[in-house]
């Protein structure tokens, strides 16, 4: 089986008919047509879907995880395809979820990874972050003008925190189109961390980066990666499941030259494993850091869910660099401990709406944040020492 993806679904199914429903489901996703109409025996022998194990789900209902054994070649070198062959036309059938897919080394090998990850990541930050989570926080709501979002990442940059991103609802709005609001937040975090270079205490020398949210069709992609480039801008943020995987690929990984946070956002519409798409295959397809919503939160993943995610994102892969996870979703500055407890130094902590509701307090807010992530990683070094 080393030239086949082992692929592994959640299929509704009663126990009578799963036999049937298995093979009819490794029909579907190799070849789509029957079996017996098919006369080159190549193709029926290293192309066609083989049902390699059915097993019974624990829980009420009828239940079964089908691993199917699908050929490599049908996919090439191309990670929308890859998409395709995982869950393509399956993902249409509402009794079928995809759980996870172990592919080849000559699969991983072909897919790019992450061109940065976890320390390209730190050095980008710069040599304080060597060894320590990151911390994160968004510039939001939409509405608000470039100015206001430059004004607000100032003082975000100027607590101490690490990486500064646009909402992902932040796209081209009138509001504050991207051609303006890039240059005005990047000059904006690039003032404050000449004022952090100049100045005593924790955090002389400290650089924050901002993360542009990148969205639209190649075109609009492009000329957003010029002004990117132009202004300076050291990371950015992209949802790969709204602006396509392939777009991703082609253009973010190969040209963006920052590292790259990859947004959830549209993700939890396809029945795909959090695990799988957050964690292995948005690294696989060249993210350097994933956001998923943490247990807690405003979202409903489990714990368990949260935890597997990020262990996708850092274990070993193919010869691919660990890309950093990122939990998010109504996170508080008093959980920075707990967060870090689950998810170790290789993390990246996402803070946003918390921080904004403290008004008046917010640079204070800010500041606790970034200096509880410190005192934290102090802590648990001292712990394990």
């Amino acid at each position: 089986m080393s030239n086949r993806m082992m692929v592994r679904y959640r299929v509704q199914c009663p126990p009578e008919a799963i036999e049937a429903r298995a093979q009819a489901l490794a029909i579907e996703q190799s070849i789509e047509m029957p079996v017996q109409a098919v006369r080159d025996t190549r193709v029926r022998a290293e192309v066609l879907g083989q049902v390699a194990a059915i097993e019974p789900t624990v829980g009420p209902g009828d239940a079964f995880e089908v691993t199917l054994a699908l050929a490599a070649e049908t996919v090439g070198d191309e990670p929308g395809q890859l998409m395709n062959m995982l869950f393509g036309n399956c993902s249409l059938q509402p009794d079928v979820e995809l759980l996870d897919a172990v592919l080849p080394p000559s699969m991983l090998t072909a897919l790019p990874g992450p061109r940065f990850g976890i320390e390209g990541w730190r050095a980008a930050v710069g040599d304080g972050a060597a060894g320590r989570p990151l911390s994160c926080a968004a510039l939001k709501p939409q509405g608000m003008s470039a100015h206001a979002l430059a004004a607000l990442a100032y003082v975000l940059a100027r607590a101490g925190i690490d990486v500064i991103k646009d909402d992902h609802g932040l796209a081209d709005q009138a509001a504050a189109p991207f051609a303006q609001r890039v240059p005005a937040v990047q000059q904006a975090v690039e003032r404050a961390n000449r004022e952090k270079a100049a100045a005593d205490g924790a955090l002389a020398g400290h650089r924050s980066l901002y993360a542009p949210s990148l969205s639209g069709g190649p075109e609009r992609l492009s000329a957003q990666l010029r002004i990117v480039h132009a202004e300076g801008v050291r990371a950015a943020l992209a949802c790969p499941m709204i602006i396509g995987v392939p777009a991703f690929v082609e253009l973010l990984r190969a040209h963006a030259g920052v590292p790259l946070l990859a947004h959830p956002a549209l993700a939890g519409h396809a029945r795909i494993g959090a695990p799988l798409l957050l964690g292995r295959l948005f690294r696989l397809f060249g993210a350097d850091a994933t956001i998923f919503p943490n247990w807690g939160g405003r979202f409903s993943y489990p714990r368990t869910t949260c935890l597997a995610i990020a262990e996708c994102a850092r274990a070993p892969l193919g010869s691919h660099a660990p890309a950093l996870p990122v939990p998010a979703g109504g996170m508080s500055v008093e959980r920075v401990d707990e967060i870090l407890d689950d998810f170790g130094a290789d993390t990246m902590l996402l803070i946003g709406g918390d921080l904004l509701a403290a008004g008046d307090a917010m640079a204070a807010r800010a500041a606790a944040f970034a200096a509880r992530v410190a005192r934290a990683t102090r802590a648990r070094e001292t712990t394990d020492d």
